[in-house]
């Protein structure tokens, strides 16, 4: 049987939502469902969206470095849904699990892929800055909703890994 260990603990630093496109904006609670947080939609279902691009979770600290860099970023700007605090976002990939307060399980899917349309928040509209392959540990994460439920600003993010098979005797 697969046993799960607690790897890491965060905290929910924003929550953000749009009825299109960015940025999103900041909600103190929101409810998430399989398709992602009640109230967000996107404009591009061929890129955003969907079970497994349900939520969009972003580290508060990389937004933090980012802006020290000098690029004009806010929280929501990128289009995520969740900026997390507390967590090396380096450590997290697809696969891994987050409980959001007593409740919500979300399974990390994917790197996000920066894209145009969120250029305007980087210096010299160099929206690579959080490309996964150029910068590893930087980009954003989609995540699909395992147990759906409420969330506020300032719930625990627990993160697990998902331990191989063990066998007992």
């Amino acid at each position: 049987m697969s046993q799960s260990t607690q790897l890491a603990a965060g905290q929910i630093s924003q929550l953000n939502i749009s009825d299109g496109g960015v940025p999103k904006l900041s909600v103190p609670e929101v409810a998430i469902e399989i398709n992602g947080l009640v109230g967000d939609r996107q404009k591009n279902l061929k890129h955003h969206g969907g079970p497994d691009r349900a939520v969009c979770l972003w580290s508060s600290e990389v937004l933090q470095m980012l802006q020290a860099e000098g690029h004009p970023i806010t929280a929501g700007s990128a289009g995520e849904n969740m900026t997390i605090s507390g967590l090396d976002w380096s450590q997290l990939s697809p696969g891994m699990h987050l409980r959001l307060g007593d409740i919500v399980m979300l399974q990390i899917t994917d790197y996000a892929q920066p894209c145009r349309t969120i250029q305007r928040n980087f210096k010299f509209r160099r929206y690579g800055r959080i490309s996964q392959k150029r910068y590893p540990g930087d980009s954003r994460l989609y995540a699909r909703v395992l147990v759906p439920g409420q969330v506020c600003v300032g719930d625990p993010v627990a993160v697990y890994g998902v331990e191989s098979q063990s066998h007992s005797d």
